[in-house]
C-alpha cells in the first residue's frame, strides 16, 4: 500500500487511465476500418464462388473451364478467401464488442487483433491470387497481358504487408515475450 493507501494496481489503474482510454478507442478504430474492409472482401467473394469465369453450360449448369487447373485455383482461392475474410470480420467484431478492461489489453484484444489481421492479410493474398487465376482463364494464355497485370496484382498485397506487418510483429512480440511475459523468479532460494 501506498500513502493514499492503494494497492500497486490500483496506483496503476489511476496513473494510466488515459493510457487504457486511448488504447480503447485505438483499437475501435482500428477494428472497425479492417471490419468494413473484411466485409467488402466477403461481399467480393462471395458473389464470385457464384458467377465463375466463363459462366456455366445451359444444360447441365456445370462451368464451362471446369477442367482447367486455373479454375481450380480460383476456387480455391475464393473459399480461402471468402473463409479468411469472415475470420477476420469476426475477430475485429470481437475487439468492438470487448469489455475492454486492463487484463484484456495484456492477452485477449492483441490475440484478437494478430488474429484479424493475418486472417485479412490471408484473404486480400488470395483474393489477388483468385483474380489471376480468373485473367489467365479468361485471356486463353495471352502471357504478354497476364504477366503484367498479375505483377499489378501485388501492390495491393505488398501495400498491405509493408502498412501493417510492422504493427502486427510488435504486437505479437509485446504479446508473446513482452515484459509481463516474462516468467518470475522466487524471491526465496532452494538450499
Amino acid at each position: 500500500m501506498n500513502k493514499n493507501g492503494d494497492t500497486p494496481r490500483q496506483a496503476f489503474t489511476k496513473t494510466h487511465k488515459q493510457l487504457r482510454d486511448d488504447g480503447e478507442k485505438w483499437m475501435k478504430e482500428t477494428a472497425s476500418s479492417c471490419t468494413v474492409v473484411g466485409a467488402l472482401i466477403i461481399t467480393i467473394m462471395f458473389a464470385a464462388a457464384f458467377t465463375v469465369p466463363g459462366g456455366n453450360f445451359q444444360d447441365s449448369g456445370l462451368p464451362i473451364f471446369g477442367g482447367k487447373k486455373a479454375f481450380i485455383t480460383f476456387i480455391v482461392s475464393d473459399a480461402i478467401s471468402l473463409f479468411s475474410s469472415s475470420t477476420s470480420v469476426l475477430m475485429f467484431l470481437g475487439i468492438l464488442t470487448s469489455r475492454y478492461a486492463e487484463d484484456d489489453f495484456l492477452k485477449s484484444l492483441p490475440k484478437k487483433l494478430i488474429i484479424g489481421l493475418s486472417t485479412l492479410f490471408m484473404s486480400i493474398a488470395a483474393m489477388m491470387v483468385a483474380f489471376c487465376a480468373t485473367i489467365t482463364i479468361m485471356l486463353h494464355g495471352r502471357l504478354s497481358v497476364i504477366v503484367p497485370v498479375c505483377l499489378l496484382a501485388g501492390i495491393p498485397v505488398s501495400l498491405f504487408v509493408i502498412l501493417q506487418f510492422p504493427l502486427l510483429v510488435e504486437i505479437f512480440i509485446s504479446t508473446y515475450f513482452g515484459t509481463f511475459n516474462m516468467r518470475k523468479k522466487p524471491d526465496y532460494k532452494i538450499d
